[in-house]
């Protein structure tokens, strides 16, 4: 009985905090609604700026106040005290997350050590554009994701212009690339320029196409795709354990031991000198659940942080936020860029939800179920044995009594007997 309590509070502690996400995931759908309509320039005056920012500055304190003060009983929740938590030493090196099965490393730590740092898919044409390709119309097509710009140039344009005009077209057109410019700038508006495009994502998942009137411009033959090699992700180790690589993030692998699920990010452009990038310190303070009445029946979950300043890091943005709790919507670009940083932080919440959801029903009601069903079967057990006793106890009792009735017969015939003798004798 006691297992099924315990469960039965484990799936209203999951429904406290599902209720809470619930609440964030509402708000960070606001937010983005701001920025979109910060992000329409042409209509927009500073004073609707600052008044979607501040809009946006009230949902961020929203958000931590639901982050700090969802609890259960003296357990709070959704402020990463009930998750993985990790400090990383070394440079370029962020811990991110953890799952249950990661070991706490002690004061010493994990050695974190990097072979290869990420990349991303990036291009660059071997012949500059210049002013009598845009006179004469040049075609550039760029695709990424399903999406596609088909972009001319616009004769008189300077090829400063021009590239502007470009960048702009991928920009509004939701492909996850940037066009590269040259540092420090082109003074001179005419001067040609090579094109370099660059993904913003990393690591091997990522790539896109690219076309030109123009052989050599950005594809190699003239109005022929050209698919960019993919870019590639870190590799390493983390505790000389295998561990795998997607993009900038490197996880201990399933199985791996001590490091399973530790997520470590590194931003370097290289791997360090002799491999070893650092170390990370990592403590486990998932939930735990006794769901079960014997020993190792328990369940335990990691609840992340839903704090401003852990939502939406690693998002790459030329505005350089580095998390939700740094968005500014007061120009364009940083709309933009705001859209980005809040459609990971929502990625993020969504799959913290999704991973509760899965955990109260496949872990908590599925066993609560199965724990109601094992108890009324042992109280019609029980009902059954007791039953049984008494039907024993019965039968035990009409057979002694039987047995007294025989013996009181017997006894009564016996001394029957005994007067019809001495009558016939006197």
């Amino acid at each position: 009985r006691q297992a099924i309590d315990n469960s039965e509070m484990a799936v209203s502690l999951m429904q406290t905090a599902e209720g809470a996400l619930e609440e964030v995931s509402s708000a960070l759908i606001q937010a983005r609604q701001l920025a979109v309509h910060a992000g329409n320039e042409g209509v927009n005056d500073p004073n609707m700026l600052q008044a979607d920012q501040s809009e946006i500055n009230n949902i961020l304190q929203q958000i931590n106040r639901v982050a700090t003060s969802t609890q259960y009983g003296h357990n709070y929740l959704l402020d990463g005290s009930r998750a993985g938590n990790g400090v990383t030493t070394g440079k370029n090196l962020e811990f991110v997350d953890a799952t249950t099965e990661a070991h706490s490393s002690g004061v010493g730590g994990y050695d974190i050590r990097i072979d290869h740092a990420a990349s991303r898919a990036n291009h660059t044409g071997s012949v500059a554009l210049t002013q009598g390709m845009i006179d004469s119309g040049e075609q550039i097509t760029v695709s990424e994701g399903g999406r596609i710009v088909n972009f001319a140039t616009e004769k008189g344009k300077t090829v400063e212009q021009t590239l502007n005009d470009l960048s702009t077209a991928i920009n509004d057109a939701g492909l996850a690339l940037d066009l590269i410019r040259p540092y420090p700038p082109v003074t001179d508006g005419n001067a040609p320029q090579a094109i370099s495009f660059r993904h913003k994502e990393f690591g091997s998942e990522h790539t896109f196409q690219v076309a030109s009137n123009t052989a050599g411009l950005v594809s190699n033959v003239a109005n022929t795709s050209v698919v960019v090699t993919n870019g590639t992700n870190v590799a390493g180790e983390i505790n000389g354990e295998e561990s795998v690589g997607k993009g900038q993030i490197l996880t201990g692998a399933h199985g791996s031991g001590t490091a399973e699920g530790i997520k470590i990010r590194y931003t370097g452009e290289a791997a360090p000198a002799g491999g070893k990038a650092g170390t990370v310190t990592f403590s486990q303070n998932s939930l735990t659940f006794q769901i079960g009445a014997n020993t190792d029946q328990h369940a335990e979950i990691s609840l992340r942080s839903i704090k401003t300043n852990d939502l939406g890091r690693g998002e790459n943005n030329s505005s350089n936020f580095k998390s939700l709790s740094e968005i500014l919507v007061l120009n364009a670009d940083q709309a933009q860029d705001a859209i980005r940083v809040i459609d990971q932080a929502i990625e993020e919440v969504s799959a913290s939800r999704g991973a509760m959801g899965a955990f109260q029903k496949n872990n908590l009601e599925s066993n609560l179920n199965y724990l109601r069903i094992a108890h009324e079967n042992s109280i019609s057990s029980e009902s059954v044995i007791r039953d049984a006793d008494m039907a024993e106890e019965m039968a035990t009792f009409t057979r002694n009594q039987i047995m007294m009735e025989a013996s009181t017969s017997m006894l009564a015939q016996a001394n029957q007997n005994s007067m019809t003798v001495l009558k016939l004798i006197g």
